[in-house]
């Protein structure tokens, strides 16, 4: 199996104090970062709280993403501007499938009602990168393309660990920490690694409310037709609507026949 490039772990990379690494870039992308969902603005004092870094660091790149057009001032505070969607849609654009398998997901969504999506996985999370939303709301959070969630604790992110090498997959959990959210969550990384090699050999994964309590979801892998993984996909649904034998005769099917749709057409 190949993967797309840039996604191997055991890749050699940059680390701060390399020669080549950009210590400026680095501190301007984790300025960005800072601002989400739960702190959309902000002082510079609190970004500079966030990004890890004093207050004059944090105020040189804050002012030069302002005078770049990436954020703006409200008062004393600031926020994002919308041109911080370029970056995302340099993203989308180089994927020459997204067009395609968002047609599928939405085929997905108006054929059974549930919510379909497509997902990268990025260091510790997997990343949405294409998403069909159904009606009802499944979690406390929205979830939309860009959304990141725990690798371990999704489908698609045991999908993708799967496809790791043992030697990647190793290193994964012994950085990775455990923080599970219900009851039903694996806690230990020896029963984490064990799941993750029982969906390597099956080639689908099954979360049921490990997530989100109520949440169930199915997930595969999908290749293009050169053998190189895009990514992983799933639907979700509610634990109390679908029962698990639906999800394996009725929602996993499925999957596997778009997921072998879009190897067909892909190069």
């Amino acid at each position: 199996m190949k993967t797309l490039k840039g996604s191997r772990m055991d890749e050699p990379s940059l680390k701060p104090g390399d020669r080549d690494f950009v210590s400026a870039l680095a501190s301007g992308l984790e300025v960005l970062q800072a601002f989400d969902g739960e702190s959309p603005r902000m002082t510079l004092s609190e970004v500079a709280a966030r990004a890890g870094m004093d207050r004059a660091k944090a105020r040189r790149f804050v002012l030069t993403l302002h005078a770049l057009g990436f954020v703006k001032r409200v008062g004393r505070q600031f926020e994002l501007t919308p041109k911080v969607l370029q970056l995302g849609y340099a993203y989308q654009a180089s994927n020459q499938y997204r067009a395609v398998i968002e047609q599928y997901l939405g085929e997905i969504t108006a054929e059974l009602g549930e919510s379909s999506s497509l997902a990268v996985l990025d260091g510790q999370d997997v990343v949405y990168v294409v998403r069909s939303s159904a009606r009802h709301r499944l979690m406390a959070i929205t979830l939309s393309v860009g959304t990141r969630l725990p690798a371990v604790y999704t489908s698609m992110g045991r999908v993708l660990l799967g496809q790791l090498t043992d030697k990647e997959l190793d290193s994964f959990l012994e950085s990775v920490e455990l923080h599970p959210a219900t009851p039903n969550a694996i806690s230990a990384k020896e029963p984490m690694k064990k799941e993750i090699l029982n969906v390597r050999q099956q080639g689908f994964a099954i979360v049921d409310q490990e997530l989100d309590s109520g949440l169930r979801s199915v997930a595969v892998p999908v290749y293009t037709s050169s053998n190189v993984l895009l990514g992983a996909l799933n639907i979700s649904t509610n634990a109390a609507r679908v029962d698990m034998k639906t999800l394996m005769t009725v929602y996993l099917p499925r999957l596997q026949d778009v997921a072998a749709r879009i190897q067909r057409i892909t190069q």
